[in-house]
């Protein structure tokens, strides 16, 4: 992948070609055409052909496709769309639960694979997914995640048992070394204080961004996840007095040292990003 900023990836499904236009052109940072859960048992084929269509008319395009699960009668047409056109940069493998599926979808598609973590048997195999050949990145699927688990989601132990299951995703990105996770959709589309809260929350567990269903998520996903004027201001003089003072030293009557360098240096990066 040649993106640097994953703050937002914005659903679009396969049978809307208009809207997946206008989200390429929106401040979304990455688009993913839905070949899943978007689209009615009926439509899969059409969606395909509409997808494929509009690869080829826009060849330019850069964005991911969510793909219709392994074990389906879609999945090899769908890993035909997205080896053919090089616009398709990864693929979101839905419900994945085994590093075999991720590592067939790699093969089959020629593409990253964004493993979407949606299950109980998905959490048992993180470890082993995240070492799958081909994998970019992590992400879950709250909204799944909790009708498998059977429970009620919005509710305080719900939330907390799904926190839980967050921090699999990060500590596991981070054991296997790759770029931190993304967390779940969001349904509501009006309450984007809700959105941002719960956006906030993410980056503060150590999420990169967010999945969004509605452009309109977009500013306040953006600004949970970019760095405030006070965090860049406090980075950029970190880095200045360690330039002169070295490893270890007082700032602010603060101990700075290496990780206190380094997380500096990670919320520069994210700022010159954004």
């Amino acid at each position: 992948m040649t993106h640097r900023l994953t703050r937002s990836l914005l659903f679009v499904p396969a049978t809307r070609p208009d809207r997946i236009t206008k989200a390429l052109a929106s401040e979304a940072d990455l688009v993913i055409v839905d070949l899943e859960d978007a689209v009615a048992t009926e439509d899969k084929t059409l969606a395909r052909q509409l997808l494929d269509d509009f690869l080829s008319a826009t060849p330019e395009a850069r964005l991911l496709v969510r793909i219709n699960a392994v074990d389906s009668a879609n999945f090899i047409d769908d890993m035909r769309v997205c080896r053919r056109h090089d616009s398709v940069v990864g693929v979101m493998l839905p419900k994945a639960e085994s590093a075999d599926k991720v590592a067939l979808v790699h093969t089959e598609s020629g593409r990253l694979v964004w493993p979407l973590i949606e299950t109980a048997e998905g959490l048992s195999g993180l470890a082993d997914i995240a070492q799958a050949p081909g994998v970019e990145r992590l992400c879950i699927g709250a909204l799944d995640l909790a009708a498998d688990l059977r429970i009620e989601p919005g509710t305080p132990g719900a939330e907390k048992l799904l926190d839980q299951c967050r921090c699999q995703l990060v500590v596991t990105s981070r054991a296997a070394g790759l770029p931190a996770p993304i967390e779940s959709v969001v349904p509501d589309i009006d309450d984007l204080t809700y959105v941002e809260r719960v956006a906030r929350q993410a980056a503060e567990m150590g999420f990169a961004g967010m999945l969004c269903i509605h452009p309109r998520q977009l500013v306040a996903v953006h600004r949970a996840f970019t760095p405030d004027t006070e965090q860049l201001a406090w980075a950029r003089r970190v880095l200045s007095v360690a330039e002169v003072e070295g490893g270890v030293f007082r700032l602010d009557g603060q101990m700075v040292d290496a990780p206190v360098i380094d997380r500096a240096r990670s919320i520069l990066e994210r700022g010159r990003d954004a």
